[in-house]
């Protein structure tokens, strides 16, 4: 019986970086190698990185990139690698690479361009439109990237049903958020049920900017069900074999394929097959495929923050963060996702204490920083408060103290905490959630201040889960109970609640769930039990703040719609219901 080992190797690389991506490339091929694999698989534009952006403009960039390419085709000797490239014969393409014994044995552009949410491929990409498939012994093996899977009667079932394609390889950076990773593994086993064809989709691991994507490559059989997975939000080389009679038997027993076949057929020409020249071996011992469980929903979540963070963090070449601690839930929150992506030694907390701040919320502070194992750093900012408002005082007088001096405070701290990335060269997170995001309860060069934003797609419910599960993982009170038990305040004046201002979070989080995410009207939110005076409210909140987004620092998305490239509208213009 013939058989073919496949190998999916999910790896971490870094847009721009083509040098270092070659090397980690050239890297997993000698580990896939090792492993006798005798195809191995990488994820979509693993030269440049995905997105590339307007480096794609850059001709030098490009030209770099086939050097890169050249070299990884040098080192193809004896197995095929299947990786991603910019391809610029005569426009830009994004393209696979089929490499076999040093030699470039085919390419495939990638025919569905996707232009939504955080994608905007056909600002830079032409669309393929030839078909090819590729034979190692007696399987024939189609190549597709990303977006082209996901469509019913797209390439990959093409390529499966004329080409005859045995094994549907498809390459792809598919960014996490949450709900994700469930819809693409059933998506995949769908399309290999359908098309009685083993499917091994490899998708990318690592951080970039905003976007986190958590590898989890998958391999389905023939029948659809699960018969690898790679793990979640680290680099991993997947690998499994794959047997002939027994995809053969079951398209034997399938009616379906004939007619579906004979429709193919007749919509376009039958598609080439070009061999690559690997010796199958005879394979005295099976690679298991055991799946490793997928993990549960807060964690995932939890662990992409961490690896968005890291990521940020390393290809950014900073020596560490700082992150004001308040003594609240979600600055203790992002001190705990710091610790655990860069270690202790790499994370400094601020305290920044005025007369308004509780003994409480500083104990907490500080013991959220030794539980940590953090530097500690106690910065009072009374007198600073006092000398700015001395300053102010002949021109405000006359005027009743309102938000104004209120959110000198956070421009205060905004200062303190930008002097210190200054000085020791820390990146400064920011720590802010979606729910305060969303409705502008923030202080632009406040407590907006800083260069990443690491629960800025969280919403507030969300941090109580993220908190509470941090918690049993240490299997104590790393996050203070009283932290999380406590109801939240900026702490800009006396009594000071977020409830006197906007409403109750669990409520809040749902409309705003149903309005950022979903653009229902305000009747239609109404509809779904909500008081309309309070939903009105919610609205005109988020819509005013539409500038103080734009002015945000970037941060991790994990929600199907983040405050970002997902979400595009005017700062100036009349606001619709």
């Amino acid at each position: 019986m013939e058989t073919l080992r496949l190998g999916l190797a999910q790896i971490n690389t870094t847009v721009g970086d083509i040098s270092g991506n070659t090397a980690k490339v050239l890297e997993w091929i000698r580990r896939a190698r090792a492993e006798g694999v005798d195809a191995v698989i990488f994820p979509e534009l693993t030269t440049v990185g995905y997105p590339p952006e307007d480096l794609l403009f850059r001709t030098e960039f490009l030209r770099e990139n086939l050097r890169a390419r050249d070299e990884i085709i040098a080192a193809s000797e004896g197995i095929a690698v299947v990786f991603g490239f910019a391809d610029c014969p005569d426009d830009i393409y994004n393209a696979a690479a089929i490499a076999c014994d040093g030699a470039l044995r085919g390419v495939y552009h990638k025919r569905f361009l996707p232009n939504y949410g955080v994608f905007d491929e056909n600002r830079y990409f032409q669309a393929g439109v030839a078909q090819r498939v590729f034979s190692i012994g007696e399987f024939r093996l189609g190549v597709s990237i990303c977006e082209d899977i996901w469509y019913p009667g797209g390439p990959a079932d093409e390529q499966a049903l004329i080409g005859g394609a045995h094994i549907l390889i498809n390459i792809s950076a598919s960014p996490y958020y949450e709900g994700k990773i469930g819809s693409r593994d059933r998506m995949v086993s769908v399309r290999a049920a359908d098309n009685d064809a083993v499917v091994a989709l490899v998708n990318l691991v690592g951080g970039q900017d905003e976007l986190v994507f958590d590898g989890g490559s998958i391999i389905c059989s023939e029948n659809g069900h699960v018969r690898a997975v790679g793990r979640q939000f680290e680099e991993d080389l997947v690998c499994t074999d794959v047997h002939l009679d027994t995809i053969l038997r079951s398209r034997l027993r399938d009616p379906r394929r004939r007619k579906e076949k004979l429709a193919a057929l007749l919509r376009r020409e039958e598609i080439p097959c070009t061999p690559l020249p690997v010796p199958l071996r005879e394979r005295p011992v099976a690679v298991p495929s055991a799946p490793a469980p997928r993990l549960g929903r807060t964690e995932e979540v939890y662990r992409a923050l961490v690896l968005g963070v890291r990521d940020y963090v390393k290809k950014n070449g900073f020596p560490g963060v700082v992150v004001a601690l308040s003594g609240g839930i979600d600055s203790a929150l992002t001190a705990a996702i710091a610790v655990d992506a860069l270690g202790k030694d790499r994370v400094a907390g601020v305290t920044m204490p005025s007369r308004f701040n509780s003994n409480e919320t500083q104990t907490d502070a500080a013991a959220v920083a030794a539980n940590l194992g953090i530097r500690f750093i106690q910065l009072p900012i009374e007198p600073v408060v006092s000398a700015m408002l001395d300053t102010l005082r002949d021109v405000f007088r006359g005027l009743e103290p309102d938000t104004t001096e209120e959110n000198l405070q956070a421009r205060i701290r905004g200062t303190l905490v930008m002097a210190l990335s200054n000085k020791f060269g820390w990146l400064v997170l920011t720590t802010g959630n979606k729910s305060e995001m969303s409705v502008g309860y923030a202080t632009l060069y406040g407590d907006m201040a800083g260069g990443f934003a690491a629960i800025k797609d969280v919403y507030k419910t969300m941090v109580y889960e993220l908190c509470e599960w941090r918690n049993a993982q240490a299997g104590y009170d790393l996050i203070p109970r009283t932290t999380i038990s406590r109801p939240p305040s900026a702490e800009l004046r006396p009594n000071q609640r977020d409830q006197d201002s906007l409403p109750p979070y669990d409520v809040l989080d749902r409309i705003l769930e149903a309005y950022v995410e979903m653009d229902e009207s305000l009747a239609e939110i109404t509809a779904r039990g909500f008081d309309q005076a309070v939903v009105s409210d919610v609205m005109r909140r988020v819509d005013s703040s539409e500038y103080k987004r734009r002015q945000a620092p970037p941060g991790v998305k994990i929600t199907p719609r983040a405050l970002g490239k997902d979400r595009r509208l005017p700062i100036t213009a009349p606001r619709s219901r």
